[in-house]
């Protein structure tokens, strides 16, 4: 009889925090840059210099620990991981083992319409490591120290999922409520979110997990979804060959779609952690707490319900729109300025995710203000333009958010509301397709819209469609 396995699965997931400046020094986070123009002499390890933490940091932490359920440690530090690699300039990391700022906290996702919690151990600050940049042209290997020093946290939880539909469901969850607190955009593909696999597998009703490996650095959905599947496989195949599984950390080939070994997987002991002598403990005092609690945002549960109660929009719009705190406040400024919730919500429902999605951007990157929406819509409201310039005006507005009022103006795209006018282009319209009109008054009522379309293309779209329509049929019967 074949043998039935369970799937352990436990995460590391590095989130890049949304600062101006790096963990222990003034350098710039931005991203990109010219190599090794982000650097001082505390991020490039120099002799002498010294880290002071950036407040900000800690208070990312604290926010993320906090819409965690964590324990918020009230005196914690920071300790030196010491390992030499090109990449880490001073051969230690500064990190937190000892005492990690947030302990003992969890999140809740739901699968199949089952809600299911996911432990954290905990949450720790740490500082990232610089770039290797491989030449195969030159045969070498160049380092860029800009991303030394930039500010991380580490949430690692306990091994609670068992497949990969929960490992993304708490990724996706985790993602929502940093990107809600403003801590970190979490952007996969630009390395602001990087995610460890580990995973062992044990005869299913065994009481201790099977050996683990560690997948390092996951940079897609789709990556972390496929390096489950294959590592699972890999481990059950050789456990029924009747080899045993290697505690060891493997890369992800994403081309390939295979796993190979990097290194045996070291323990604590081989990192020689010490406390960082020329950093200051951390005391957190119940002032400094109260303050950032006070600066947690709505969340999108409780925000679902309030538009619920407040907005007559379907549910599923809900549901879309409050998936990214971004979107979810240009629906509420824009709201609060007049416009009709549904009429807000069918902008961004239908032309703003249209648009995301193919120029490949998130909701996040929308740069158009509520104010410009709000007056688009009221221009299609009070008749100024029609649904088809408004769209044409939607798509220069969300490229570089121009006033929809001026540019109207001055491309001239009101809609001609003389009756005279209209009826002359009309009349010449109907003298012009003799046919269309037989065809329409013989009862072929296509006929009428191929009408409506050549005087709309007269009007160069400067007209109400409907007012056409039945203009039309008052003068052809």
């Amino acid at each position: 009889m074949a043998r039935e396995y369970e799937t352990v699965i436990g995460l590391e997931v590095h989130v890049e925090l949304a600062t101006n400046t790096k963990i222990f020094c003034g350098c710039s986070t931005a991203f990109g840059g010219y190599p090794n123009s982000h650097t001082c002499p505390v991020c490039t390890g120099m002799p002498g210099a010294l880290p002071v933490l950036n407040r900000r940091v800690l208070e990312h932490a604290v926010a993320v620990g906090l819409a965690t359920n964590c324990e918020i440690v009230r005196h914690s530090g920071f300790d030196r991981k010491n390992y030499f690699y090109p990449d880490n300039p001073q051969n230690y990391q500064i990190s937190q083992l000892y005492l990690p700022v947030c302990r003992d906290g969890w999140i809740e996702i739901e699968q199949a319409g089952t809600t299911k919690t996911i432990g954290i151990h905990e949450i720790h600050m740490e500082e990232d490591a610089g770039k290797l940049i491989h030449d195969e042209m030159e045969n070498c290997t160049l380092i860029d120290y800009n991303r030394a020093g930039v500010p991380l946290i580490e949430i690692v939880s306990e091994p609670d999922m068992c497949s990969a539909e929960e490992v993304i469901a708490y990724l996706e969850k985790l993602k929502m409520l940093i990107k809600y607190l403003g801590a970190s955009d979490c952007k996969l593909q630009e390395g602001s979110m990087r995610v460890d696999v580990n995973l062992s597998v044990k005869e299913k009703g065994a009481a201790q997990p099977g050996t683990r490996t560690e997948m390092k650095n996951l940079n897609s959905f789709h990556s972390i979804r496929k390096a489950i599947e294959c590592e699972r496989n890999r481990q059950i195949e050789l456990l029924e060959a009747g080899g045993e599984v290697t505690q060891e950390t493997r890369r992800w080939d994403e081309t390939k779609e295979i796993s190979y070994c990097m290194r045996s997987k070291e323990d604590v002991q081989d990192y020689r952690y010490f406390p960082d002598p020329d950093l200051v403990p951390i005391k957190i005092e119940e002032e400094f707490l109260e303050e950032v609690r006070a600066r947690q945002p709505e969340f999108r549960p409780e925000k679902m319900l309030r538009y619920k109660r407040e907005y007559d929009i379907p549910e599923y719009d809900i549901g879309i729109i409050t998936e990214s705190r971004h979107m979810a406040d240009i629906f509420e400024e824009t709201v609060a300025l007049g416009a009709q919730p549904k009429k807000v919500s069918n902008w961004l429902m239908v032309e703003t995710l249209r648009i995301l999605k193919e120029k490949e951007k998130d909701p996040e990157d929308i740069s158009f203000s509520p104010k410009h929406l709000a007056d688009l819509i009221a221009m299609v409201e009070e008749r100024q333009i029609n649904s088809t310039v408004a769209k044409e005006v939607f798509e220069v507005m969300f490229e570089s958010d121009v006033d929809p009022k001026q540019y109207v103006e001055k491309k001239g795209l009101k809609m001609v509301s003389d009756d005279t006018a209209l009826r002359k282009i009309l009349e010449e319209v109907i003298a012009a397709n003799s046919q269309s009109v037989a065809d329409y008054r013989n009862g072929k009522e296509r006929a009428l819209g191929f009408l409506v379309g050549q005087t709309m293309k007269a009007m160069k779209g400067k007209a109400d469609p409907g007012a056409v329509n039945q203009l039309l049929r008052d003068m052809l019967q």
